[in-house]
Formats: structure tokens, C-alpha cells, sequence
């Protein structure tokens, strides 16, 4: 045995120190104890994954969530385990998660001044396929956590204190950003713990990918149908840029945010709103953008600058690269 090697293994930069090193000198340590139990759900949601076809948990649970989109058994329980793990951490007033039609507030004797927004499991039909799916969540502070208001959910993104999303594919990967740059965590199965493996990621400048369902092309926009032409016909005689589309929101921006490119969900005929929910997924992958020098535009404004009227409201997005997200914010300026 490497006794020299083994010994080096503990010199990791796990998640938690990580985070513990990130806050301020005079923090009470609120809000590393919560981060703590989103990554205790996300350990146990990759354990439920990974072992779904044996213990039959995938497969339809018989229910339709508020979308209207049949529930399977896994996000029935990736739902409650995030649930769970985030009121019994004492560290959050209001929960918001797409699977339920209401916020949760918890009980005051639980209370903290925290408020989480998320997605427990996101593409979950791809689960029958083995594709990489995730959970997506934000957090905000609350103004005062002995009376929280769902005003204090219907927060703009930029007030977002932290976002990040943990992909279950090949490996267990872990993106974080507390409002200091994005960086990425690998879960080592054999220690249980998620370890630092992307120290500030960065988005490239431009990228050479695009990422949509053309399925939707014929109910495009204008711009929309324009961008994905100039995509693949570039006009100044540069390489036509790359399709790549998984329809698994986690694992395209994952993809996005390493590679550089641009990932888009617009609006179209058929969800004039756009699909993705502004709350739990464009506001979370726009402030992970952001933090990583990218761009996240709705074909009207700054996506974080966005407020929700409603918890589950839609909207349209374009994220990725700066250079590539400037080029479709110059198509809407020249149709104004």
C-alpha cells in the first residue's frame, strides 16, 4: 500500500471546505449548513438514479405535476428528498420546486433566512435512456424571516445569493457559484465526497456550438429562423458552427459552459412564453452564465433582470458565450 499516496488523498479541496473558505470572517455558518444538505440531497438523488432500473423507479408514478407533464417515480422522489433535507437543515423559510404547485413555507421552529428555488430532476424522462439529467436550484435571502411573503420569492435573478446544478451522467458533477466565479465538483464514490476538479470555469469568448430543438423550427420567430441560418450558413465564410441538442437542460448547459457555444429555448408559436420556468431553471443557468463571463438574454432584456409575477412562469432564453449571445441580441435591436 501507498501509504505517501493514500495520505495525499486527504489533501482534497472538498466542496465544503471550499465553501467554508469562501465565506466572509464574521458569517455564522448559515449558509454552508445549507449547502451542505442541497449536497447530501444531490448524493442520495445520484444513488436513486444510478440504481432506478433496478429498483423499478422509473417508469410513470401515476400523477400529473402543475406543468401538466406526467410525473415519474423519480421526481417524486428526488421532490422529496430535497424537501426534506432543506427544511430539516433549519436554514430556509420558502421552497419552491417545480414539481409542487404551491411554495412550501416551513414551520417557524425550522425557520432560517433562506429561501431555495428548484428543480429536484430535471429531464427526467431521458431517464429510461441512461442520459445525464440534474437538479437545478438558486437561493435567495429572505427580508424577514418571522413573516415570508411570496413577494420575497418573486425576486429578480440578480438577487440570486448562489445557483448551481448537479448532473448525474458518466460521473457526479457539481457546479457551483456563490457570487465569486463557477467551479466544479466531482462526487469520488469511493470517499462519498464531492472534490474540486473545475476551478474557475470560464466560458469561452465564442463557441462553435448551438444547441436547440429544430423539432420547433417551423414556429420560430423571425430572429430565431435567422440566427440557426447564420449558424449553418455563416455569411462572413467562417466553419458553420455545430448542432448539439440533448433535451436534457443540465446536461446542455454543462456542455455549453465548457465548451463554449450557445444554448437556446425560445419563444415560438405554440409557448409564445418560451418553456423553461424563470424561477428554478433560466434564472439559475443565467446566473452560472454570468458568474462564468457568458451572456443570458430573453429576446427582450438580461434574463436576471427579469421579475417573476408568478412562481412558475415561463420565459423565453438564449445563453452562452458573450460574443455568440450579443450576436442574437443584435438581431431583436435591429427589428425594434
Amino acid at each position: 500500500m501507498d501509504h505517501a499516496a493514500e495520505a495525499q488523498r486527504t489533501d482534497l479541496m472538498t466542496i465544503t471546505r471550499h465553501v467554508l473558505n469562501e465565506q466572509p470572517a464574521e458569517s455564522r455558518g448559515d449558509f454552508s449548513i445549507l449547502l451542505n444538505h442541497i449536497v447530501l440531497g444531490c448524493k442520495f438523488v445520484c444513488s436513486a438514479v444510478s440504481k432506478a432500473g433496478l429498483a423499478k423507479l422509473i417508469g410513470l408514478a401515476g400523477e400529473t405535476n402543475v406543468q401538466g407533464e406526467e410525473q415519474k417515480k423519480m421526481d417524486v422522489l428526488s421532490n422529496e428528498v430535497f424537501v426534506k433535507a432543506l427544511v430539516s437543515s433549519g436554514r430556509t423559510c420558502i421552497l419552491v420546486s417545480e414539481e409542487d404547485d404551491e411554495a412550501t413555507f416551513v414551520e417557524p421552529s425550522k425557520r432560517g433566512r433562506y429561501i431555495v428555488v428548484f428543480d429536484p430532476l430535471d429531464g427526467s424522462s431521458n431517464i429510461d435512456c441512461g442520459v445525464s439529467i440534474g437538479t437545478i436550484f438558486g437561493i435567495y435571502g429572505v427580508k424577514n424571516k418571522d413573516n415570508p411573503t411570496l413577494e420575497d420569492v418573486l425576486q429578480p435573478g440578480k438577487n440570486m445569493l448562489a445557483a448551481g446544478y448537479c448532473m448525474y451522467g458518466s460521473s457526479c458533477t457539481l457546479v457551483l457559484s456563490t457570487g465569486n466565479g463557477v467551479n466544479g465538483f466531482t462526487l469520488d464514490p469511493s470517499l462519498g465526497e464531492f472534490i474540486l476538479t473545475h476551478p474557475h470555469i470560464k466560458i469561452p469568448k465564442k463557441g462553435k456550438i448551438y444547441s436547440v430543438n429544430e423539432g420547433n423550427a417551423k414556429n420560430w420567430d423571425d430572429v430565431t429562423t435567422k440566427y440557426v441560418e447564420n449558424c449553418k450558413f455563416p455569411k462572413d465564410g467562417s466553419s458553420p458552427k455545430s448542432l448539439r441538442y440533448i433535451g436534457s437542460m443540465v446536461a446542455d448547459v454543462h456542455r455549453t459552459l465548457l465548451y463554449g457555444g450557445i444554448f437556446m429555448y425560445p419563444a415560438d408559436k405554440k409557448s409564445p412564453n418560451g418553456k423553461l420556468r424563470v424561477l428554478y431553471e433560466v434564472f439559475p443557468m443565467s446566473y452560472l452564465m454570468e458568474q462564468a463571463g457568458g451572456q443570458a438574454f430573453t429576446g427582450k432584456q438580461k434574463a436576471l433582470d427579469l421579475v417573476p409575477k408568478k412562481i412558475h412562469e415561463r420565459s423565453p432564453v438564449f445563453l452562452g458565450s458573450y460574443d455568440d449571445v450579443e450576436e442574437i441580441k443584435a438581431l431583436y435591436a435591429s427589428i425594434e
